[in-house]
Formats: structure tokens, sequence, C-alpha cells
């Protein structure tokens, strides 16, 4: 009703922005995305409150087949092309909804004039606020001995990532792509994982990334040998500092204080 008080939540709430999430990579970490984002805007607001959020569901067999054959610029071809229909559909910022897909990272945020919300920036933000310098990386093959996510780290906040052996690197990737991302759960794997936090630990970290969105679906926190920072949960917390305006880096430092 014209002339009807505004209450501070209906004020703030039309002024969120819109999160655009390039998803479906795999639709089972998306998932997790879409929950997060609703559960942290309804915690703030109250009441009916929910996201603001636009979701590009691509089909992952393409992708992974892409990353098989190392094709990375039909990779950055598709995903520029899904974040320009975000954009176009009012996307105030994007984010790329997995860790492996930053690869093409610089490509998707040339394509568009809105931010990019790296996983790879709220990670190291997350890792800096909770006082490490050190951690273990866990992920896809490609998020391991790549330099797109170690190496932005490492520039851009000082933190060294150690990853396992390359027998247990390929292992991992293999339980990601053949059990995690089909929605397979197996005892097995998650012992075998937490073998390897406790090696990354004896390496000297601090801290363990998990570094691919699907793998907080197989760690058991309370076992875990160190820490855990998880990709999913901090790139989702960075996107509502974003919907809220809030001071970059803010997330963190309330994240590490609570």
């Amino acid at each position: 009703m014209r002339g009807a008080a505004v209450t501070e939540s209906e004020y703030r709430y039309h002024r969120l922005q819109t999160a655009g999430l390039l998803g479906g990579m795999s639709w089972e970490s998306t998932v997790t995305y879409y929950q997060l984002l609703n559960r942290g805007v309804q915690a703030r607001l109250g009441g009916l409150h929910s996201a603001p959020c636009i979701i590009h569901s691509v089909d992952f067999q393409e992708i992974a087949d892409l990353q098989k054959r190392t094709d990375w610029d039909s990779s950055a071809r598709v995903l520029a092309d899904a974040a320009r229909g975000l954009e176009a559909a009012g996307a105030d910022f994007v984010m790329i909804c997995t860790n492996t897909m930053h690869q093409v990272a610089d490509e998707v945020a040339g394509a568009v004039n809105v931010p990019l919300l790296h996983i790879a920036d709220a990670t190291g933000e997350a890792i800096r606020a909770a006082g490490h310098d050190k951690v273990g990386l866990l992920g896809t093959k490609f998020t391991m001995e790549m330099g797109f996510y170690r190496d932005r780290l490492r520039d851009r906040f000082g933190i060294d990532a150690v990853v396992p052996g390359e027998a247990r690197r390929g292992e991992i990737n293999r339980v990601i792509f053949g059990e995690l991302c089909r929605g397979r759960v197996m005892p097995s794997s998650r012992e075998e994982l937490m073998n390897d936090i406790a090696a990354l630990a004896r390496l000297g970290a601090q801290a363990v990334v998990l570094g691919c969105t699907e793998l907080d679906l197989l760690v058991d926190d309370e076992r875990s040998a160190l820490p855990v920072i998880d990709t999913t949960r901090v790139h989702a917390e960075a996107a509502l500092a974003m919907m809220f305006g809030e001071e970059r880096g803010e997330y963190a430092r309330k994240r590490a204080a609570s």
C-alpha cells in the first residue's frame, strides 16, 4: 500500500544483490549452495525471506568430457555463455559453483560486466582469518595439480598448500567422479580420506581445504585430524556477504570468531 511503513527487513530485502550461480558441476553440490544461501538469508532476515538467486545448471557430462580432454577453451566458452545469460537475467554477481572449473575463471569474468566471486579468494580469506598459513588441499586432480588454485592461495594470501602423493591424488579423483558426483557416499572412501588428512597433518598442514564442492558429503569433521575449511560453505558465505553489501572479508572474520 502506498505510504505504508516499510520495516527494516523489507528495506534490506529489496536491496539484496542477486546471485548468479553457475551450477550442475555436479548438481549434488549445487543443491548445497542453494540451501546455504537461502538458510543464510532467512537466518538474517527471518520471516519468509529467501535468497534472490538465478541458477544456470549445465550438463555435467559435457563439462567432464571436456575436462578429460583438457579442452579448457571449450569449457570456458560454455561457462562464459552461461554467465552472460545470468547477467542478462539480472544477476548482480556470478559464482562458479565448483572448484575445478575456476581453471577458466578469468575467461568467465571477462565475459560479463558484473563481478565474479572467486572460490579460492573466499577460501584464502577464511584460511587467513583462522590464522593459518599452511594447509592441506584435497580435490580433483586438476585442482590439486594445476596452478590455478594453489598459486592463487600463495600469491594473494601467502598460503602454502600441500597435497597427497600421486597415487592418492588419482584415487581421490576417482572417488569424486565415480562416487560423490553420482550421489554415492562409501564408508571405505571416508576412511581413506581420513587417513589422507592425517598424512597432510604430518606434512605440517594446519587445516585441510575441501577443494571440491562434493567432499563435504564424505568428510567426517569430528574424526578429521585437522580443522576443515569447506569451500562450498565459505563460498556461499562470501556470496551472502555480497548480497548484503558487507565489507569484503567480513564473513571470514565473523566465521573465525564464532
